[in-house]
C-alpha cells in the first residue's frame, strides 16, 4: 500500500510546488525586463530632453555652424554606447539620423526597431516589448518622441542587448529551482514520515492476519501508534481473534473429549465382539464383518484426537536436518513397502531448516503411508529433499492411480476420500493432521500430479497411473525473523 500511497503524495506535491513555482518564475522574468524597460525609458526621456532643443538646418540647405547642443548629444550618446554598450540613435520623422551612436547605426526599414520608432512618432512610447526568455538570443527596444511646441519633432530609439538580463533571470529560475527542490524533499520526507505512521498498523494488522491464517493463534495486534480510526480497527481485530481462538479451543475440546470418551466404551465394544465370535463358527463373515467395521471406528477416533492435538499443541522450533530426518523415516517405512511390493527410494541429502522434528516427523509419516497405500505392486514411491533460498522441502511422489484436478482441489479436507479408493482403509485425516503439524511451525504442504514416466516405459493410456505427488516445505529460518 506504500508503494501506491507514496508516489501519489509525491506526485500531488510536486503538482502543487510547479503551480506555485512556475508563476513565480515568469514573475521573475517578467520584473527583470520591466526593471531594464523603466531604466531605458528613463535614458530616453533624458536624450530627448536633450534634443527637444537641436535646431535642424531648413529644408534643402546643409548645416555650415556647428550646433553646440547636436555636439552635445551626440557626445553623450557616444559616451552612453560606450559605457553600456546600448545602440542609441536621434532620429527625425523621416527617418533621417540626426544623432547616432555608433555612428554606423541606421533605422531599419522594418522589424522591431522600425515598428517602434512609428509608435513614437505617433506621440506614444512603443508598447511593452515581447518578453525576452533566458534562451532567446533577441535585444530590447525602447522609442520616446521627442516633443516640441506640442508637435513630434523627432524620435530616440535604443537598441538594448539583453545578456545580463536573461542571465539574472536564469540565476533566479536556478534560486526558484533550488529552493522547489529542496521543498520537494522536505515534502518527502514528511510524506514518508505520514505514510509510516498511516500504514504502520495496517502492516502490523497484516502481519498479525497472517500469523493467525497459519496457525499461531496467540498472536495480536499492538494497540500503540497510528490514526484513532486503526486504532480502533486493531482493538476490534484482537476482540474478533480472542472470540475465534475461544470458539476453536471449544471446538477442539469438544473434539477431543468425545474421541477420549468413546474410546472406552468402543473398546469394550470390541472385545465383546471377539468373545462373541469365539462363540460362532469360524469364518463367519458377519462377525467379520463387524469385527472389521469396529476397528476402523477406533482409528477415526484415534485420528480424531491426533488432529485435536496437532491443532492445539505449541510447535517445539529448532534446526533440523531433514535430509537425516527423511532418511530415518524412509527406512523405518522401508519394511511396509516391501511387504506390499512397493519399492521405497530416498534422495536425502543433508540439508537444514527450522522445524519441529516431532511434527515434521509424523506428517512425513501420514504422507510415506499415504504414498505407500495407494502405490500398485512393483510400483515406486520416491522420497525427495532439497534445500535452497528461504525454505527447503521434501517431496514425496508416487506413481499410484493418482487424482483428477477436481479431486486435486478437494484432497486435504478432513474425512474427505476419493470415490474411487473408498476400499482402501483409512479416515481421511491423515493429511489433515499433516497440514495442522506443518502449520504450527510456519510450514505447509501442497499437492500436484505425479510427474511422467521415463520414456519407453509407458503403460496404455487407459491403465496409466498419473501418481501423486506431495511436497512439504519448512522455513530454513526462524518464524518472524528478517
Amino acid at each position: 500500500m506504500r508503494t501506491r500511497l507514496l508516489p501519489l503524495l509525491i506526485v500531488l506535491m510536486a503538482a502543487v510546488l510547479l503551480a506555485l513555482g512556475f508563476p513565480l518564475a515568469v514573475s521573475l522574468a517578467g520584473a527583470q525586463q520591466q526593471k531594464v524597460i523603466v531604466d531605458r525609458i528613463d535614458d530616453t526621456a533624458r536624450f530627448a530632453a536633450l534634443a527637444q532643443f537641436v535646431t535642424e538646418p531648413p529644408a534643402g540647405s546643409r548645416r555650415t555652424v556647428p550646433d553646440e547642443r547636436l555636439g552635445t548629444l551626440s557626445h553623450e550618446l557616444a559616451t552612453y554606447y560606450r559605457v553600456y554598450g546600448i545602440r542609441t540613435g536621434v532620429y527625425n520623422r523621416t527617418g533621417a539620423p540626426m544623432a547616432v551612436a555608433p555612428a554606423d547605426w541606421s533605422l531599419p526599414a522594418k522589424g522591431e526597431v522600425r515598428d517602434a520608432f512609428g509608435e513614437a512618432l505617433l506621440s506614444r512610447r512603443s508598447h511593452d516589448p515581447r518578453q525576452v526568455w533566458p534562451w532567446q538570443q533577441r535585444r530590447l527596444v525602447v522609442a520616446s518622441p521627442v516633443i516640441r511646441d506640442g508637435d513630434v519633432v523627432a524620435v530616440v530609439v535604443t537598441d538594448s542587448p539583453t545578456g545580463q538580463m536573461r542571465a539574472r533571470t536564469l540565476h533566479g529560475w536556478l534560486i526558484i529551482g533550488a529552493g522547489e527542490i529542496a521543498a520537494m524533499l522536505l515534502a518527502v520526507g514528511a510524506a514518508l514520515r505520514l505514510t509510516g505512521w498511516v500504514l504502520r498498523p495496517v502492516r502490523v494488522l497484516d502481519a498479525t492476519t497472517h500469523d493467525i491464517a497459519t496457525g499461531r493463534l496467540k498472536s495480536r495486534v499492538a494497540v500503540a501508534s497510528g490514526p484513532p480510526e486503526l486504532r480502533r480497527l486493531a482493538r476490534s481485530f484482537n476482540e474478533m481473534a480472542d472470540n475465534v481462538e475461544d470458539v476453536l479451543e471449544q471446538q477442539r475440546a469438544f473434539v477431543a473429549d468425545a474421541s477420549h470418551q468413546l474410546r472406552n466404551p468402543l473398546a469394550a465394544l470390541l472385545l465383546r465382539i471377539e468373545l462373541l465370535a469365539l462363540e460362532l463358527p469360524e469364518g463367519n463373515e458377519e462377525i467379520a464383518s463387524v469385527r472389521t467395521e469396529g476397528k476402523r471406528l477406533a482409528q477415526v477416533l484415534d485420528d480424531l484426537l491426533d488432529l485435536a492435538l496437532a491443532e492445539h499443541a505449541e510447535a517445539d522450533l529448532r534446526v533440523v536436518d531433514i535430509g537425516r530426518l527423511a532418511a530415518e523415516r524412509v527406512a523405518a517405512w522401508t519394511p511396509t513397502a516391501e511387504a506390499k511390493g512397493v519399492r521405497l527410494v530416498g534422495d536425502c541429502p543433508a540439508t537444514t531448516a527450522w522445524a519441529d522434528p516431532v511434527a515434521l516427523s509424523s506428517a512425513l509419516d501420514a504422507v510415506i503411508d499415504n504414498a505407500v497405500k495407494f502405490t500398485p505392486k512393483d510400483e515406486c514411491v520416491d522420497v525427495t529433499v532439497c534445500g535452497g533460498g528461504d525454505t527447503s522441502t521434501i517431496v514425496v511422489a508416487d506413481h499410484g492411480p493418482g487424482l483428477t484436478d477436481d479431486e486435486l482441489a478437494r484432497i486435504g479436507d478432513r474425512f474427505w476420500r476419493s470415490g474411487r479408493h473408498q476400499n482402501v482403509k483409512g479416515s481421511g485425516l491423515g493429511l489433515s493432521i499433516s497440514r495442522s503439524l506443518l502449520a504450527a511451525g510456519g510450514g505447509s504442504i501442497s499437492y500436484d500430479h505425479g510427474e511422467p514416466r521415463e520414456p519407453g516405459r509407458e503403460p496404455p493410456e487407459e491403465s496409466r497411473p498419473r501418481g501423486l505427488k506431495v511436497t512439504l516445505t519448512v522455513p530454513r529460518s526462524a518464524p518472524g525473523a528478517p
